[in-house]
């Protein structure tokens, strides 16, 4: 008599899920996230596709209807020049897109490698760039801008890019740098060290990787900062200067206008208020996100 064993092949556990896919399943799972990014979503496409959509071009004119209110052929009606205000407003709204971005990624960029740059080799690295960061923090960066704006000439919107992002980095590079004095520690720094590789390689390898939470959510919060000053400066009539147009200069030249054509003036105002709440709404998610000790039950 025989008896039949049969054994059930092991199981394998379900392989964990990786810190990407946890970051954006608590992000999605927030409605800050959500709305944020939809919100974005929108006005990126708005901004670049609308124009193409419009019957109007940025440097079309209408001589029968200067400061007409919006209709089916003027969306967002017509400016003092008979331009169209939608047709505006959208180049405008791209073009603070696209600094608020830019100026981000670059001052993130610049504040990852002076802070981990100080905190990995310390001595006389951190003391000189301890010394600019900290001479930075004290001028007055307006002012400065301000100075240099009528020297930029016209469309040069990219070293407006330049000049902000060189006052946006050093708060951030000082938290990178206390966070590099702590990751140069640990072991898989120190193998690294003792197996002959140089210092700029294990900065770029695995110190700024492993602060990577840190550097996105701050690249996402100075999208708004940037817009903001753009903005302001441009208000001022100290940022993108013409032929370019941006949503703050759109506002200085709606503002004249604003009690009896208010279409010149708030059409360029609500966009704005609108990317920054979008930015600080995913910003804030993000933030909860990979933190989520910071809020992220928060929903």
């Amino acid at each position: 008599m025989t008896t039949d064993v049969t054994t059930e092949a092991p199981v394998a556990a379900p392989a964990a899920p990786s810190r990407r896919r946890v970051v954006a399943g608590r992000f999605l799972a927030s409605w800050r996230g959500r709305a944020g990014l939809a919100l974005l979503a929108a006005l990126f496409l708005l901004a670049f596709a609308g124009p193409p959509a419009a019957a109007w071009s940025f440097e079309d004119r209408d001589f029968l209807a200067f400061l007409s209110p919006p209709t089916a052929a003027h969306w967002f009606g017509t400016t003092q020049s008979g331009a169209d205000v939608f047709v505006v407003t959208m180049h405008g709204m791209r073009r603070s897109l696209l600094i608020g971005l830019l100026v981000a990624v670059v001052s993130t960029a610049v504040a990852a490698v002076v802070g981990a740059f100080a905190g990995y080799y310390l001595g006389w690295t951190d003391r000189v760039l301890g010394w600019v960061t900290d001479l930075l923090l004290v001028l007055p960066a307006f002012l400065i801008i301000a100075v240099l704006s009528p020297a930029l000439g016209q469309g040069a919107w990219l070293v407006m890019v330049g000049l902000l992002a060189a006052f946006m980095w050093m708060v951030t590079s000082k938290m990178v740098r206390g966070l590099a004095v702590s990751l140069r520690k640990r072991e898989y720094v120190l193998a690294a060290r003792f197996m002959g590789v140089p210092g700029y390689k294990i900065i770029f390898r695995h110190v700024i990787p492993n602060m990577s939470s840190l550097l996105i959510v701050d690249a996402t919060l100075n999208v708004s900062a940037a817009i903001l000053t753009e903005t302001t400066l441009s208000y001022f009539g100290f940022g993108v200067r013409p032929p370019e147009v941006s949503l703050g200069g759109l506002i200085a030249d709606g503002a004249a206008t604003a009690l009896y054509a208010p279409w010149t003036f708030w059409f360029a105002a609500g966009l704005l208020i609108l990317t920054i709440l979008a930015v600080n709404l995913a910003g804030d998610a993000l933030r909860d996100a990979f933190d989520p000790a910071s809020g992220g039950a928060r929903r």
